[in-house]
């Protein structure tokens, strides 16, 4: 994990240059890894899907790299309850990113000043700027999304259900994330054409990566029940979809939501 503001603020500029989000120091998800249901455990790592797990949790940079990994989380804990528990949720929670900074989630996670996620439509439909902001936190976002399909895809233990021991099954799964890590910055080849998501911003086209052609064992989390976010949280994401349909818009972005 980056311990110093430049380490972070550097993370954030690759986001910026490249997927054009500001001040993102990362994208995070959570996913269920299959395993075989330790001995009398009871229902205690029985998810929601109807099956045993448990839960890799995840920051990943602009470049496809893990910056942070937990894993062993039991899959029937809330979703909440999991982000609360890791080690990433409680530094999250005391300031651990530069102050204004934040990281990119899904439905799964909950609305935080230093958590951005979509809008959701509920009596009312989507505004176009609010729709905006959603497709560029989600170009932002796929970046942790292909991590995790590359993981899968190269590593061939998450095919199915593991069938080991928990010690095992944790070693496993960090060994497989560092390996991701040491062959994402040293080897050409290791993601070829077409391997990940590639976007054609001209025409508004997503070529989806091989690997959403895979059978993908690891399960997303249950969505978020949200509460109430803070009046903080909600200023910044509507600061920054303000921003993005003023001096931060991008040329391709309205073809993108019609």
């Amino acid at each position: 994990m980056p311990k110093t503001y430049e380490e972070w603020t550097s993370i954030a500029k690759g986001f910026e240059d490249t997927w054009n989000f500001p001040k993102c120091c990362g994208a995070i998800d959570g996913k269920h890894v299959l395993i075989m249901a330790p001995p009398n455990c009871g229902s205690e790592y029985y998810n929601y899907k109807g099956t045993n797990s448990v839960v890799l949790m995840a920051l990943v940079d602009h470049n496809y790299c893990f910056t942070y990994v937990s894993i062993g989380s039991k899959g029937s804990a809330s979703d909440s309850g999991i982000l609360q528990n890791c080690e990433l949720g409680q530094l999250l929670q005391k300031d651990l990113l530069p102050l204004g900074y934040c990281v990119v989630a899904d439905d799964a996670f909950p609305l935080r000043h230093y958590m951005m996620k979509p809008y959701k439509c509920y009596r009312t439909a989507l505004t176009v700027p609010q729709k905006i902001f959603n497709y560029r936190l989600s170009r932002a976002r796929r970046i942790v999304e292909n991590a995790f399909g590359i993981l899968v895809s190269r590593f061939r233990v998450f095919d199915k259900k593991i069938y080991c021991n928990l010690k095992t099954v944790n070693k496993l799964v960090l060994a497989a994330c560092a390996l991701h890590n040491f062959l994402r910055k040293s080897s050409s080849t290791y993601l070829p054409p077409g391997s990940i998501d590639e976007e054609d911003i001209s025409s508004g086209l997503l070529r989806e990566g091989r690997w959403r052609t895979e059978i993908i064992e690891l399960r997303n989390l249950e969505n978020h029940r949200e509460r109430r976010a803070s009046d903080l949280a909600n200023k910044i994401r509507d600061n920054l979809k303000n921003y993005f349909v003023n001096e931060g818009a991008v040329p391709w972005q309205y073809s993108h939501i019609y």
